[in-house]
């Protein structure tokens, strides 16, 4: 087994790649390179499996071709990886995104949790949400 900084680095850059080609429009592709054999999704906009997970993708690449998303920052700790990210999606603004992964011991994709709140146009403070 790879010792654990390399584990953590290709555990993270599994994610990032993951997330990039899904959201870009190939969640197929992303699929089969990055999903163990299982995929649990706590997402309840999207059903749980790999098919579901694809459906969801596909519709929102039809419906918000434009999107467009940043990586801020990724976090790995052990079977798990956190993204931050910073979404536009052309005509329904812009959000923040926290996603969790958790990997197999082949360093695929099993687990995903995620949390998404749009940016609002004023803010009590002048930081930013990431």
């Amino acid at each position: 087994m790879k010792d654990k900084i390399a584990r953590l680095a290709a555990i993270k850059n599994n994610a990032i790649a993951f997330y990039e080609m899904a959201f870009t429009g190939n969640p197929s592709k992303a699929v089969k390179l990055y999903v163990g054999d299982q995929y649990i999704q706590h997402n309840p906009l999207v059903e749980n499996g790999t098919d579901g997970f694809i459906r969801y993708f596909e519709k929102m690449q039809v419906k918000f071709p434009d999107k467009q998303i940043d990586f801020v920052r990724a976090v790995a700790e052990d079977d798990l990886v956190a993204l931050h990210t910073h979404q536009v999606w052309a005509g329904d603004g812009e959000y923040i995104t926290m996603d969790f992964f958790r990997f197999d011991e082949k360093e695929k994709i099993v687990e995903h949790w995620d949390s998404i709140q749009k940016i609002p146009s004023e803010s009590a403070n002048l930081n930013t949400m990431y």
